[in-house]
């Protein structure tokens, strides 16, 4: 998905991970955010090449079910990660 926010343009790569569900044997945030930045480096940065799409800030996001864009769900775990894009490498923004 591809949005501007603030001049800068934002490319958003969303995946479901049913192992982040609340519950016993959890995948918690602090184990899950390398996953994320394997995903942008290996998913979202090849996609931009492919497609010849640039961007200012690359969301990576998890969660353990489908939820639409925007939609609020409170029974969802949902994890979300930004990088900038820099020399072929994820750079964690920490937004």
């Amino acid at each position: 998905m591809v949005e501007e926010l603030g001049g800068e343009t934002w490319l958003r790569f969303r995946f479901i991970a049913p192992q982040i569900a609340k519950g016993p044997g959890a995948i918690a945030y602090d184990r899950a955010a390398p996953d994320m930045e394997h995903l942008c480096a290996v998913v979202a940065l090849p996609y931009m090449t492919e497609h010849a799409l640039a961007g200012q800030v690359i969301v990576v996001s998890l969660a353990d079910r489908p939820v639409e864009f925007g939609a609020a769900d409170p029974e969802a775990t949902q994890y979300f990660e930004a990088f900038r894009a820099q020399n072929d490498t994820c750079i964690w923004e920490g937004l």
